[in-house]
């Protein structure tokens, strides 16, 4: 099996200088954790007020999301790539899901 580790944010980080830290502002709004057994995996809806989501695979996948509220994206190889060990940010539409596929 296979895990990718999503986390919803509302804001970006601050420093105490007034500087934006290139990193979510905790707590995060929700954290949701995909099961992956070969077939796209989709995700709940994400909150209302999240912006953008981290993504952490444990495992080669492909990524896809939903390009409005409620869509129900169905992930393909052909799809975004992350590399196992990989954590990236995304922008998001609220209300989106996304869905993850084993790659190679």
């Amino acid at each position: 099996m296979a895990f990718a580790y999503i986390s919803e944010y509302e804001n970006m980080a601050q420093a105490a200088n007034g500087y934006i830290v290139q990193a979510g502002q905790e707590p995060a709004l929700a954290v949701q954790k995909l099961v992956n057994t070969g077939a796209s995996a989709p995700s709940a809806s994400f909150n209302a007020r999240t912006r953008f989501v981290m993504v952490h695979t444990d495992s080669i996948m492909h990524i896809k999301f939903g390009s409005a509220a409620g869509a129900d994206p169905t992930a393909t190889n052909a799809d975004t790539r992350m590399a196992a060990g990989e954590t990236r940010f995304f922008g998001v539409v609220e209300g989106a899901k996304c869905a993850v596929i084993l790659g190679t």
